[in-house]
């Protein structure tokens, strides 16, 4: 079974933790933290497989490929990173932010792209497009049984 496409914001809030350094990666496993700190995902690779699993919401509930196994596959380098790109995220409360528009994620993006400015706007959103494409092209496949997502804020 293969992960559902996950929405763009996602690559986003990937590209956030990586410039929060809220990613430890071990091998084929990584611990990656929560914007408030409070708590940690859980992320298992499998590249001969072509296999990943993460337990946080988006991939439990919804069965698309979470932030924290974006972010994971930026850091292995099966997606081309950009730290410029990353940088433009780095400090943002993701879970307040989803919060305050309550999991809209279309909302809260226009919100991020309007802090933007018009050029950093623009080669963001075409980087995240083409990492979007990159993904699909991954066409990974879900390691594993879901693992339930810790609790928490």
């Amino acid at each position: 079974m293969k992960w559902g496409h996950p929405p763009i914001i996602k690559i986003y809030e990937a590209l956030g933790a990586i410039a929060d350094g809220r990613i430890k990666v071990s091998g084929d496993t990584a611990k990656v933290y929560s914007s408030s700190g409070n708590k940690f995902y859980t992320v298992t690779y499998n590249p001969e497989k072509r296999a990943i699993m993460a337990n946080d919401n988006g991939s439990y509930w919804k069965g698309y490929l979470g932030y924290p196994a974006i972010a994971f596959l930026f850091e292995i380098e099966a997606l081309g990173f950009k730290q410029d790109m990353a940088d433009l995220l780095k400090g943002l409360k993701w879970k307040d932010l989803n919060q305050r528009f309550k999991n809209d994620f279309d909302k809260t993006l226009t919100f991020i792209e309007e802090s933007l400015s018009p050029n950093n706007k623009m080669a963001l959103s075409a980087y995240a497009h083409r990492i979007e494409e990159d993904i699909k092209n991954l066409g990974l496949k879900l390691l594993g049984a879901k693992i339930a997502p810790p609790n928490g804020y």
